[in-house]
């Protein structure tokens, strides 16, 4: 073979393997198997009914598709439900890894919620995904909830407070979902070896909740990784979803707070970038989801932790008085020789505030795994490890006392549709997840430290400077 002919061989052995592995990526990734925008239109009085849309046939009950002026739509037409209406699939999609829909206020009229529900037994029985869902803006918002099932199903919009006032709903989009198959070793006799997490970073040891993805096309579920935490991040709430951190003593030094809020530009080109003032006159905080004191172990680890990507709104006395004190708390497990996983968030949404652009949480969660220092961290865990979860309103007047929002794992994994502690044997997950911490914790423990404390005075600092009022 002359040297022409080699390098031509060469070159289509390398096409062959880039076509392959592209025939291969498109094979994982999730794709969009069904698109409902109501474009048909046919269904013009409120008594229920079936309709024939673009995907199939609906039924529609206290609903009807809308192309007045007052609709808040992307094309034509959209649903609008009054009532206690639904809107529901008469059909079934073969399988659903996310459920997302657009949906806005009708006109002018109030604020109202509604539920998604889903069957798996062609409409016999239902059960109710992720948490109830408010309606209080006049543009159309994103609602995304994570469903992971693998067999046919089928799904119903629920509107089920507001009385008269009337949704619309639009863009119905499903997603398939297939389990993750593994890549075969080509070796003649495999040793059997420990199964190491899918990802390097160490902020996501214990799995990815949501599996999000460093992908603009998965605005709603945006990975973001940090060298100092991960996120995913959702583009139309304008916060993140949820947030994950190791802590462990090395994290933890004498670096200064740093309050240097800001907007992170390391987002997407085009998407909006919350700043520090959207939160002003609000009555909120800029509540950090990793706190900066659990990272003052050098200046520029505690600056990364205020970047706008990394809160949420919080009202003063959740963020400042309870959660302050569970962070404190962790830091005290930190000092007493363990390692700690945690994943935060906000859920739900009651209003919006910077004009719109950030939506109000309404609970904040917290997942805890402890663990004493070690490695191979995920390999340590057992049915005897420790985890805490708390699930608190997100409002005033709330306890102060942390140990009373304990809750399992599993309750807020119902909530949020979220997969924690994936990389964990299922086995195990199914005894740490279902139960609710009830160790011991003295009340000196639970006592604010002066990160904690420094966080109070620099948001109280910050209502005076803006003449806030108390939400």
């Amino acid at each position: 073979m002359n040297k022409k002919h080699f390098l031509a061989y060469c070159g289509l052995i390398f096409i062959g393997l880039v076509v392959s592995l592209a025939i291969v990526t498109a094979g994982i990734e999730a794709a969009t198997i069904l698109s409902e925008g109501f474009e048909a239109g046919g269904k013009t009085a409120y008594a229920g009914g079936n309709v024939t849309l673009g995907t199939g046939s609906w039924y529609m009950n206290d609903a009807l598709t809308g192309n007045s002026s007052s609709d808040r739509k992307t094309g034509s037409y959209s649903a609008r439900v009054r009532n206690t209406g639904s809107v529901r699939m008469n059909f079934n999609v073969s399988s659903a890894g996310t459920f997302s829909v657009k949906h806005a206020k009708y006109g002018s009229d109030g604020t109202s919620t509604w539920e998604l529900w889903k069957s798996t037994n062609n409409g016999s029985s239902w059960t109710k995904v992720g948490s109830t869902v408010t309606t209080s803006s006049t543009s159309l918002k994103t609602a995304s909830f994570t469903v992971n099932s693998g067999s046919a199903i089928r799904f119903e919009l629920r509107k089920v407070s507001g009385g008269s006032n009337r949704i619309n709903f639009d863009t119905v989009s499903i997603t398939n979902y297939s389990a993750s198959t593994p890549t075969p070793t080509p070796t003649a006799t495999p040793t059997p070896t420990p199964t190491p997490p899918p990802s390097s970073n160490v902020h996501l040891t214990m799995g990815n909740p949501s599996n999000a993805a460093t992908n603009v096309n998965t605005p709603l579920n945006y990975l973001m990784e940090k060298s100092t935490y991960a996120l995913s991040y959702n583009n139309d709430d304008r916060r993140p979803n949820w947030v994950s951190w190791h802590l462990a003593s090395s994290w933890l030094g004498s670096a200064p707070r740093q309050d240097d809020f800001r907007a992170d530009t390391t987002l997407p080109s085009g998407w909006y970038q919350v700043k520090g003032s959207d939160y002003s006159g609000s009555g909120y905080d800029r509540g950090h989801m990793c706190p900066s004191g659990d990272r003052t172990a050098t200046v520029s680890d505690n600056s990364s932790t205020f970047l706008m990507t990394n809160m949420i709104p919080q009202a003063p006395d959740n963020n400042q008085v309870t959660w302050a004190s569970l962070e404190t708390y962790c830091r005290t497990l930190a000092g007493q020789g363990n390692e700690l996983y945690i994943i935060s968030g906000g859920w739900g949404t009651n209003g919006y505030i910077g004009n719109g652009n950030v939506a109000l949480p309404n609970y904040t969660w917290k997942v805890i795994i402890v663990l004493p220092n070690g490695s191979n961290d995920v390999s340590r865990v057992t049915t005897s490890t420790r985890t805490i979860a708390v699930l608190m309103p997100n409002q005033n007047d709330i306890s102060s006392d942390w140990r009373t929002f304990r809750t399992s794992i599993d309750d807020i994994e119902s909530l949020t549709g979220y997969d924690f502690l994936s990389n964990v044997p299922t086995s195990i997950q199914s005894v740490i997840e279902s139960s609710v911490d009830s160790s011991f914790v003295a009340d000196w423990e639970v006592t604010l430290d002066q990160w904690a404390i420094d966080e109070i005075k620099a948001e109280i600092a910050y209502r005076v400077t803006y003449q806030r009022p108390r939400k």
